[in-house]
């Protein structure tokens, strides 16, 4: 079965309610994301879906309001000022209407949207108030408290846990020590588990994220104005290897938040070299940039047809991975054993190569070939075993000549060979092990033997 994987095309950077309204268009179950968030017990809140256009092209909209604010300033990282040019407001130009019966959401039609609303429920005690500072062991608990999927918590918490460690590096505090006053507000927990779960209904298997489109100049925060990239933001690309291009945009098109879940959620480098597009969805932002400003995804399959000709002349895999790390303290025991592990758990090839590292220090680069399905048990099996503390990894692409086993009779008895082929010519390798056997019974020289055995071969 055919991977469900989804590509992000964050060409006008990427929020936490772009990437919700883009996979609501994907196809996500809107109700199951409400379920999963009235799940959360947290109030004060409403939600409006519906659609608007971006330079022309329609998209999305997703919206939290806040109930102490009929303007609801999305993505609170920083407490814009919303006079400010750079802010993230979201314009409300149309009026809004609420029905609430006997404590349930309900929603209608109004002006293209859909409105949901949640329930006062402030004489509960269980209910999680907005206006409460959190940490993020408090987040993490509404979280686990919640009845979302086991897989869309794992998500909330893994894209809170990358927004915290990127904010404390920020403020130079521990990450225990920053209060979620911004980022922990309503609007953002909202849309970063109404994320998970559509993640999660959707049923993906992985995720490829484009390079981030940023713009320039500075924003201004509650401590004053501050440079973008906003410095959660550069934490998080540096820290997860996210490439961000500067374009001439002014103003914030990657926000924390937006930035937290591309690390979070990414789990491939590149898109599959041939794939079929099997569904698209489009996110609105809340500014208007001379480009249109929407985050684009794509439900997509990689494609497993070949042509004719490589068809013919090959077999196996197309695509592998090569795992590189470099190595200057484990002994010739513990390479070797890791070798023989590696082979055990399904590796393609397994080589040393002699470097120097810093300081003329004479080390070992280990490489290794293998199926993209087996990465993690060739990472488990690097890490028990060696001394490495990082590996590197890229997807590399190979021809395969078809080839067989046969078993060839000669005059020392049956011998294993393999027969491969490409454009008429064909080669022949015969066992190692065989032919040493026959060596030591007589006493030839492994050319020889080798030699002898591939000739009679080529004439079957």
């Amino acid at each position: 079965m055919s991977k469900r994987i989804l590509y992000m095309e964050c060409y006008s950077g990427i929020s936490g309610d772009m990437t919700v309204a883009s996979l609501l268009d994907l196809g996500g179950d809107r109700e199951v994301m409400m379920e999963g968030l009235r799940s959360l017990n947290v109030d004060g809140y409403s939600i409006e879906i519906g659609r608007t256009k971006k330079c022309g092209i329609d998209a999305c909209d997703f919206n939290v309001v806040l109930e102490q604010e009929h303007e609801h300033h999305h993505e609170h990282e920083h407490h814009h000022d919303h006079e400010h040019h750079h802010d993230h407001e979201h314009h409300h130009e149309h009026s809004h209407g609420h029905e609430i019966e006997n404590g349930h959401c309900h929603s209608y039609d109004h002006d293209h949207h859909e409105h949901y609303q949640e329930a006062d429920d402030s004489h509960g005690q269980h209910a999680h108030h907005y206006h409460e500072h959190r940490n993020i062991v408090d987040i993490l608990k509404i979280i686990d408290e919640s009845k979302i999927t086991n897989r869309a918590k794992s998500i909330s918490r893994k894209i809170f846990q990358v927004v915290a460690e990127a904010e404390a590096k920020a403020h130079g505090l521990g990450v225990s020590e920053v209060h979620f006053h911004e980022v922990g507000a309503v609007d953002s927990i909202v849309d970063i588990v109404a994320l998970a779960i559509l993640i999660d209904n959707l049923k993906i298997d992985d995720v490829v994220v484009s390079e981030l489109y940023e713009g320039r100049g500075h924003v201004k925060c509650q401590h004053g104005i501050i440079p973008v990239p906003v410095p959660a933001v550069v934490n998080i690309a540096a820290e997860h290897s996210l490439p961000i291009r500067i374009t001439q945009a002014r103003g914030e098109m990657i926000t924390p938040t937006g930035a937290a879940i591309a690390a979070a959620i990414k789990t491939m480098d590149s898109l599959p070299l041939s794939y079929t597009i099997k569904k698209t969805g489009t996110g609105a932002g809340k500014k208007d940039f001379d480009k249109a400003n929407v985050l684009r995804t794509y439900l997509i399959e990689e494609s497993n047809e070949q042509s004719e000709t490589d068809m013919h002349h090959c077999q196996g895999n197309k695509y592998m991975w090569v795992l590189e790390t470099n190595i200057d303290d484990s002994t010739g025991e513990s390479l070797s054993f890791t070798m023989e592990k590696l082979f055990e758990d399904g590796a393609s090839d397994v080589f040393f190569t002699p470097i120097y590292m810093k300081k003329s220090r004479p080390a070992y680069r280990l490489t290794v070939i293998c199926k993209e399905d087996d990465i993690r048990k060739m990472e488990s099996v690097i890490f028990n075993n060696t001394t490495t503390i990082g590996i590197r990894r890229y997807r590399t692409e190979r021809t395969v000549l078809n080839r067989e086993i046969i078993e060839v009779e000669t005059k020392y008895g049956p011998v294993k060979v393999k027969v491969s082929s490409y454009e008429g010519n064909v080669f022949c390798k015969p066992e190692y092990e065989d032919v040493k056997n026959i060596c030591n019974i007589t006493g030839k020289s492994y050319k020889e033997i080798n030699d002898e055995i591939k000739n009679i071969s080529l004439m079957l």
